[in-house]
């Protein structure tokens, strides 16, 4: 979750820096490399555990639906009952699913011990950034969280091609067994090398978390079965529609309780609805192709695991190099041309792979399409989190950072979900032909969900040249001190996940 902290002066409070930066960046790596990781295992998972697509989609939605889920309210309970002693335990509960999941015989354990993986990030993944930035004084800080923003980025760019390099030389088991050792030595290191800290202590939205997750379990299971029994079967049906009257109860509630884990007159802003709305919808696409990509690099055109994660890195590697230069373009020329650019080219390039994909297609041909796709991903990251935070005031930057970042989760759990779904309805694993004939189709509604991005980035209301770099903007606007290494001038008393 997106959280605001207030940082201490005194450095006393602060723990010892290096040390605090070493446990948190592991931490980082290995939680953030799960995220994409498990793909290129997808066609060794489903041959090794005899499972079809929604065994598939699960073993990743299961990780992903948990995260965005948990992610809201993980940092308000870390505030609550201490980050440090949270963080150990977030730390736990992802070490022991992990080797939950290299245990698993059956793909149903190995769903299972994803969702509770997924748990474990959410509580992990946010709280590495607070416990960094509250480390390290006002002057060094921009620097520290310019390396944070770096090693996140790092592991999601390696995740296909660290895969790639232990399925070549292991068993798929090994991308989970990895995580046990690292998070072993973590939790001997924390009592000694982190310090315990709390934020306010301000009630939990409980019924909120509950009602969202009911709602998005209903949408996703709905959704991965839809493929398999046709959008008009019964359970198919009730299903969808539990998911719709959950989340319409969460809106009820959310409008009336006085502690909203997602204050709705955040939406009133037609910035933050628009940007919400451009993020759900990329991840819908990233997560949604990348899912079934990998999986044709391996089962159609032959590549192994380690050959599809390098062939993959023209796409990952390319997001890697755009970011942070979009970061710096935003701060000259704002924010949302930059988003629109980003997302139009990213549906440029699914649709790309949309019209070249076939059973002969040879990665030559690809490679356009993956440089397309990673490039317009790039310059979608760096900005948006600006345009987000510029959309409220500055003490519910965290909250709005947190919305954020769960819509963004749930649209590549949405991805994943209807496109395998079409994926099942028109081909399958049967032959190379099958799977390009459910491939095409998929992308092709991959590419219209993007392009619904794109469109939607174009209602981004452009910020004030006083407001992006971080001055006051008008009469609710702090003052603010400009921070190295933040694109749009990063708050140094006050950082936002």
């Amino acid at each position: 979750m997106s959280e605001r902290v207030t940082l201490s002066a005194d450095s006393a409070t602060r723990g010892h820096p290096v040390r605090t930066a070493i446990v948190v960046g592991i931490a980082l790596f290995m939680a953030s490399l799960d995220n994409l990781i498990v793909t290129t295992a997808l066609p060794s998972i489903r041959e090794e555990l005899h499972t079809d697509v929604e065994g598939l989609e699960w073993t990743v939605n299961g990780y992903t639906l948990t995260f965005a889920v948990f992610l809201m309210i993980a940092s308000a309970v870390a505030d609550r009952f201490g980050r440090k002693r949270l963080f150990a335990v977030g730390l736990a509960i992802f070490t022991g699913s992990s080797a939950l999941a290299a245990l698993s015989s059956s793909i149903e354990t190995l769903i299972t011990a994803r969702v509770i993986q997924g748990l474990g990030a959410a509580i992990v993944l946010p709280l590495t950034l607070t416990m960094l930035s509250a480390a390290f004084p006002p002057e060094k800080r921009g620097a520290a969280l310019g390396a944070w923003g770096g090693i996140g980025g790092l592991a999601v760019a390696l995740g296909p091609l660290a895969g790639g390099v232990v399925l070549n030389n292991l068993s798929w088991s090994w991308i989970f067994w990895i995580n046990v050792p690292i998070g072993i030595v973590l939790l001997a290191l924390i009592p000694g090398w982190l310090t315990e800290s709390h934020g306010p202590s301000t009630k939990l939205d409980l019924v909120g978390t509950l009602l969202a997750g009911l709602g998005m379990l209903g949408l996703v299971l709905g959704m991965v079965r839809a493929g398999e029994r046709g959008w008009t079967d019964g359970q198919i049906v009730a299903s969808l529609a539990a998911g719709v009257l959950f989340f319409a109860a969460f809106v009820w509630w959310e409008a009336r309780t006085p502690t909203p884990m997602l204050p709705l007159r955040f939406f009133r802003s037609a910035t933050f609805t628009a940007a919400n709305l451009a993020s759900l919808f990329m991840y819908f696409g990233m997560f949604g192709v990348v899912f079934l990509i990998t999986q044709y690099l391996q089962t159609v055109q032959g590549a192994s695991p380690l050959g599809a994660g390098v062939k993959m890195l023209t796409w990952t590697g390319m997001t890697l190099l755009a970011a942070p230069v979009s970061g710096i373009l935003s701060d000259r020329i704002g924010g949302k041309p930059i988003v629109a650019a980003g997302l139009f080219l990213q549906a440029a390039g699914i649709l790309y792979l949309a019209v070249v994909v076939s059973p002969t297609a040879s990665y030559a041909v690809l490679i356009p399409g993956f440089i397309a796709n990673g490039l317009g991903m790039g310059l979608y990251y760096g900005p948006v989190a600006n345009l987000v935070l510029g959309s409220v005031g500055r003490a519910e930057e965290g909250i709005a950072s947190g919305a954020n970042n769960a819509i963004r989760e749930l649209g590549g759990v949405f991805g994943i979900a209807v496109l395998a779904s079409i994926f099942t309805a028109e081909g399958g694993y049967g032959s190379a032909q099958s799977f390009t004939d459910g491939l095409a189709p998929a992308l092709w509604v991959g590419t219209a969900v993007v392009m619904l991005g794109g469109v939607s980035a174009l209602f981004i209301k452009s910020r004030p040249a006083a407001q992006a770099t971080g001055a006051p903007a008008g009469p609710a606007a702090e003052p603010v001190k400009e921070a190295a290494g933040r694109p749009g001038g990063a708050v140094l008393t006050e950082i936002e996940i």
